[in-house]
């Protein structure tokens, strides 16, 4: 697989193309951005170890019959993916109640929510990427209604597949945030999913083992992430 020209370069990533046109490379960086990048760093390792993360979970989800875009690990900074059209639209599933949810509504921190909550914000940096409903994504021409339910379909199905695999390796998935894509003809689970875009915490402890920790000048950053990509490596081999 041959890699081509950088083709799009976001906050965290960058994607290249390839002498395959139905194949792109996702190269992860160690840029750390919080606040709709406001806040600015870097996180030693960080891109190798979501990469990584990532990988194992979009393995998982493949065996629960979840469509990604993932096509393999080329290296400890690279994915091979398939080409998608992003739907702009963010899925964010909440299984306890932390973070913006608490400071927007009367939400005790750390209260379980059953069933899950997923909220929907649109894909724009410049605003804030802000909460929306159905109507707003349907009025704006985002989605259509048949890809906004299946949408919420897969985020719950990830759910269900995720939290009682995170379960075994003593981690709570708390909440997350997905991104999907068109890819002939249908949605795919597209992005990523890592520590920088989920909160996990300890199931013991309860302490924070996701990007949380450099959004709150925690310390101990690095040691999070590669606490949870050790966690999950000795759960594959058992």
């Amino acid at each position: 697989m041959e890699k081509r020209q950088k083709i799009h370069e976001g906050k965290a990533k960058a994607v290249y193309s390839t002498d395959d046109p139905d194949r792109l490379i996702i190269d992860f960086t160690d840029t750390a951005t919080a606040f709709d990048g406001a806040k600015r760093g870097t996180i030693h390792e960080k891109g190798r170890l979501n990469n990584l993360i990532s990988a194992l979970f979009f393995e998982k989800l493949a065996e629960a019959g979840i469509p990604t875009h993932y096509r393999g690990t080329l290296s400890d900074r690279e994915m091979l993916v398939v080409p998608v059209e992003i739907v702009m639209v963010e899925m964010v599933v909440r299984n306890i109640a932390t973070g913006s949810l608490c400071r927007r509504l009367p939400f005790i921190d750390g209260t379980e929510l059953e069933p899950p909550l997923v909220e929907l914000f649109y894909k724009d940096d410049s605003l804030g990427d802000p909460l929306i409903n159905d109507d707003h994504a349907l009025l704006m021409g985002l989605a259509s209604r048949e890809e906004l339910a299946e949408m919420k379909r897969l985020s719950l199905a990830i759910n269900d597949a995720l939290r009682p695999y995170l379960m075994d390796a003593g981690i709570v998935l708390v909440d997350f945030k997905l991104e999907f894509g068109r890819y002939q003809g249908g949605l795919v689970l597209a992005d990523e999913i890592s520590p920088d875009t989920c909160r996990f915490w300890d199931a013991s402890t309860k302490e924070k083992m996701d990007k949380d920790r450099f959004r709150k000048d925690m310390g101990k950053i690095e040691e999070a992430y590669q606490e949870i990509y050790q966690r999950l490596t000795r759960l594959k081999g058992d």
